[in-house]
């Protein structure tokens, strides 16, 4: 079949499938899969409840056990390396569940557990879990006192100082470090046989800088003061420390998707209302628990949580991916997704009114409600693939659009870039307190993020000669590796970030003959691999010699073939391999098969199998390819993403 006709009909397969698994109300939602800490920690959870029943349990842990990591154990993402924390908490709920130590599984599993230290060196969000359920002494939990709560935002040590999801993880925390809610598992021994010699000789020690004077030492010093400080009974500051925090959580647990939307904050939250004494049929406990339970997911006599939902993320993709496919703007599949969207614009002062008073409210969450915390990300891909939708009200539209635009540049980065949900929260500090072991507690500048923004300002009709463009576009430069890619932070991982700058630098007009472009394309090109594909490990956060080597998949090819064809690469042969490589893997119905992780939560710690990047990214790939070669004289034209 001609080429031509070929991308024609893939893609309107592509698109039949999407109109398909459009909601009644017009948006689009696919599942969010994380790992097997989230159903550990569910069931950690409802054990606390007191609702932990014997069928969640067999459920969770068959799922569980089919996660199991090839050398033993449980990793964060498929065909990763066992994982410590996950581990021990995936083996304790198995045992929970009547699986003997003995099974072939589960010596597996506690051999690999002790080769890496044993249950005494779990990480602190672990070490504070089993501490609720009485397997882990008080004195081994780190320190987070509630008088961190009390101190003033011009503070170097305030909670506004820390990334929006560990705020939402550590505010009730303090409440647990205060209250000391222990519900103790009914065997105190479970995890016995995890500890390196027996729980009598473990060493549950946090590990220290080899260099004594150090923040980390400062900090171990500090932590080791609180476990004596704790029991004193004259604490100037903890009952007022303790009535911010009720009055920090009741809004944040009350708005429509609870906690900060994500599972941790969500399950803390339900933990410290009831720690405070709130009743389960007081209508906050009973919203606060039932968005928990939303996230489960069923599926025979499995049970697996989602860690939140992505409608917003999932949603504008779709509508920007159909428009690149020649959708019109007028389709009423994309102007349902369109109003659906302009409902959920985040109207309210957020978290980010703390530090930044003169910003007014504007743009998008990632989940369905989430409105102390608007995501740059989301609220990129809103503004520009939203302004030609013809919806009824396009004075309403453009408003929108207008107030997330002046939010969006009231939240540029010093440095010129954007986070995800702060501006200039580069405290490095931070990362030394013990219990930030989560790789989590900052939110600095994204180049995947800052290269979205720029797509936007190019969709606009902003070029560099614009300020916030200027300084977006140096940031960029500057931030380049050595051999031509860039880092990406919320997808796996360098063709991530390599494809979202190379694309925000070619809507805003940069020359794709300047040197930075040409060796972005030379690493796109050296890492393509021998069947055509893209591919990429979520062990190049660990190691990044392994960037760009991985398993080929249709997401990240797909992103390799839209930076290449966005880079003036569209007749490059490697081009059109990748082309051939997404044609000949779709499936009858449309859609791609893909099992790999390729979206990143926390680097190193939580990753994500967004379950359609399978499906609107290699769509984009090949309308952006069909665009190009429809063009006169193989012009590329910027912003094509919407439409423009």
């Amino acid at each position: 079949m001609d080429l031509d006709l070929q991308l024609n009909a893939r893609i309107d397969r592509t698109i039949a499938w999407l109109r398909a698994q459009q909601r009644p109300d017009g948006h689009w939602c696919a599942e969010l899969e994380g790992d097997t800490i989230l159903e550990s920690e569910y069931l950690i959870y409802l054990h606390w409840l007191g609702k932990l029943t014997p069928e969640t349990l067999r459920k969770a842990t068959n799922y569980i056990i089919s996660r199991e990591a090839p050398g033993g154990g449980w990793g964060v993402y498929p065909g990763g390396p066992c994982e410590l924390s996950a581990s021990v908490k995936a083996y304790m709920v198995c045992k929970w569940a009547g699986h003997s130590p003995d099974e072939s599984f589960m010596k597996r599993a506690r051999a690999a557990i002790l080769a890496k230290g044993g249950a005494s060196r779990v990480n602190s969000y672990t070490r504070i879990f089993l501490w609720l359920i009485g397997l882990y002494d008080f004195k081994h939990v780190p320190g987070i006192p509630a008088e961190l709560l009390v101190m003033p935002r011009w503070f170097y040590f305030n909670i506004y100082a820390m990334s929006a999801w560990s705020r939402a993880m550590i505010v009730p925390l303090t409440i647990f470090y205060h209250h000391k809610p222990v519900r103790p598992w009914r065997d105190p021994h479970v995890i016995d046989e995890l500890y390196v010699g027996g729980p009598a000789k473990a060493d549950f020690s946090l590990p220290r800088d080899p260099c004594i004077f150090s923040w980390r030492n400062f900090f171990l010093l500090l932590n080791w003061w609180l476990v004596f400080y704790e029991p004193i009974p004259f604490k100037p500051l903890r009952k007022l420390a303790l009535r911010r925090g009720e009055a920090w959580l009741k809004p944040r647990i009350g708005d429509g998707g609870g906690l900060g939307a994500i599972f941790p904050g969500m399950i803390n939250g339900v933990i410290a209302l009831k720690t405070l004494g709130y009743p389960d049929d007081d209508p906050l406990v009973r919203h606060a628990m039932s968005k928990v339970e939303e996230l489960r997911i069923e599926e025979g006599d499995a049970l697996r949580l989602q860690p939140c939902f992505s409608p917003i993320w999932d949603t504008t993709w779709v509508i920007g991916n159909m428009r690149a496919a020649g959708v019109p703007p007028d389709d009423p599949a994309l102007v349902r997704a369109a109003q659906w969207m302009l409902d959920r614009e985040i109207k309210i002062e957020g978290d980010w009114k703390v530090k930044w008073p003169n910003a007014k409210p504007g743009g998008w969450p990632f989940e369905y409600a989430n409105s102390f915390y608007p995501d740059f990300d989301d609220t990129a891909i809103a503004i520009r693939v939203l302004r030609d939708i013809e919806v009824k009200d396009t004075k309403a539209r453009d408003a929108a659009i207008q107030r997330a635009m002046d939010f969006q540049l009231a939240m540029q980065n010093r440095d010129g870039g954007w986070a995800s949900f702060d501006k200039d929260n580069t405290h490095e500090v931070f990362t030394k307190i013990p219990f930030a072991d989560h790789n989590a507690m900052l939110d600095p500048t994204s180049l995947d993020v800052t290269g979205r923004m720029v797509e936007t300002f190019g969709a606009l009709g902003w070029d560099k000669s614009r300020e916030p463009v200027r300084r977006a576009v140096e940031l960029i430069k500057s931030r380049q590796e050595t051999d031509g890619c860039w880092y990406g932070r919320w997808g796996v991982n360098y063709i991530y970030g390599t494809w979202q700058v190379l694309t925000g630098l070619a809507a805003v007009g940069e020359d794709m003959q300047a040197p930075c472009v040409r060796r972005a394309v030379k690493w796109l090109l050296d890492h393509q691999q021998a069947d055509g594909g893209w591919g990429e490990t979520c062990k190049s956060y660990d190691d990044p010699s392994l960037r760009g080597t991985g398993k080929t998949t249709a997401s990240q090819t797909a992103w390799a073939v839209h930076a290449l064809v966005a880079a003036g690469e569209a007749d490059h042969p490697a081009v059109r391999r990748g082309v051939e490589w997404l044609l000949a893997r779709q499936n009858a119905d449309g859609a791609w098969t893909e099992a790999e992780y390729t979206g990143t939560g926390f680097p190193k710690v939580f990753y994500l199998k967004y379950h359609w990047y399978r499906i609107y990214f290699p769509l984009l790939a090949l309308a952006e390819y069909r665009n190009r070669r429809r063009q006169p004289g193989g012009v590329r034209q910027s912003g094509t993403l919407a439409g423009v």
